[in-house]
């Protein structure tokens, strides 16, 4: 088992729990790991649905940057984890419910924009920092979330938006207390397992090809961008501000 999730199946429906403090900020094995269980539960037949929620302080902080700060050519590997996690959200077979709390940064974005459905909490809070974090990517996936304007201001600036005002444009199915988030979300996935799986699936394919471009592809071209940030010594510094807990100087 994989110390940075757990994964069980109860009534059809598959309950992967994120829990790698202190805040869920995966490494380029783990998002391999996450991927790769992702896309099993989907190919399990007795799964007709699937929910991702996180234990501890927030549900996902993206990449590990200390990993990263220590291993910079560990940045294609960390894409190539980062793509097939998302790319396993989004053509899963079945349903994916994202549950999500406190904060949802960086690959956390790229989960959610991959999702079928959003549960959130009351206390989440939605950013996307990574142009103070030296890399690119995540774009695509934010903007299945919030309109073309709102995603270059949450881009250029790493400001966050909580769960109450990000309801407003409509991809948040619930906001809830902490206490009933999980409860919720198996709740809206106990719905949908109560029916026809075959047709669930078929929904779920049907909904796929008819969304506008390829979320894959988008995201693919995003990532050519970060192999160019990190290329240059801007890059390099936002890094080790962060694992030195200073700003950055350029």
């Amino acid at each position: 088992m994989n110390p940075a999730f757990t994964t069980q199946i109860d009534q059809g429906i598959a309950e992967l729990v994120i829990d790698k403090p202190p805040v869920n900020a995966l490494d380029s094995q783990q998002w391999r790991a996450l991927a790769a269980q992702i896309t099993a539960l989907g190919a399990v037949p007795e799964v007709r649905v699937i929910v991702i929620r996180a234990e501890g302080r927030g549900f996902c902080a993206g990449v590990d940057i200390k990993e990263l700060d220590a291993h910079p050519e560990r940045i294609v590997e960390v894409n190539a984890g980062n793509y097939e996690t998302f790319k396993a959200v989004h053509r899963n077979p079945v349903p994916v419910i994202v549950a999500v709390h406190g904060f949802v940064l960086g690959g956390g974005i790229g989960i959610t924009g991959a999702a079928d459905i959003v549960v959130a909490a009351d206390c989440t809070r939605f950013a996307l920092p990574e142009v103070d974090r030296g890399a690119m990517g995540g774009g695509a996936h934010l903007q299945r979330l919030f309109p073309v304007q709102k995603v270059r201001y949450l881009f250029f600036t790493g400001d966050s938006i909580d769960a109450t005002q990000a309801q407003a444009y409509g991809f948040i199915e619930r906001v809830v207390p902490r206490a009933q988030l999980r409860e919720t979300a198996l709740e809206i996935a106990a719905r949908i397992a109560a029916k026809s799986p075959g047709m669930i699936r078929i929904a779920k394919e049907a909904l796929n090809g008819i969304e506008d471009g390829n979320l894959e592809d988008k995201y693919r071209w995003e990532q050519g961008f970060t192999l160019q940030a990190y290329s240059s010594p801007d890059s390099a510094e936002t890094r080790r501000a962060f694992v030195e807990k200073r700003d950055a100087k350029f």
